[in-house]
């Protein structure tokens, strides 16, 4: 049986796809201090934390809106 690696993107939300704005991983790849991240003062108690894929639990960081629980707005159909 064959096991798929797939490239997790940590500057964007496992979720939405959108990016996260994760100051911690901006510090990590670019080597820069950065100021604290939105992350450290945000209320996670509406987060759709169960609707995390399995590989990315702890590995990249979910938006502010997710972490809101708020759903990301259905793609506009033209």
């Amino acid at each position: 049986m064959e096991t798929a690696t797939a490239t997790i993107d940590t500057t964007r939300c496992p979720l939405c796809g959108e990016e996260n704005r994760c100051a911690m991983e901006t510090a990590r790849e670019t080597g820069q201090p950065q100021p604290p991240c939105w992350c450290m003062a945000a209320d996670f108690g509406k987060a759709p934390f169960g609707a995390l894929p399995p590989a990315s639990r702890g590995k990249a960081c979910m938006c502010a809106r997710c972490a809101a629980g708020i759903a990301a707005a259905e793609p506009r159909q033209d």
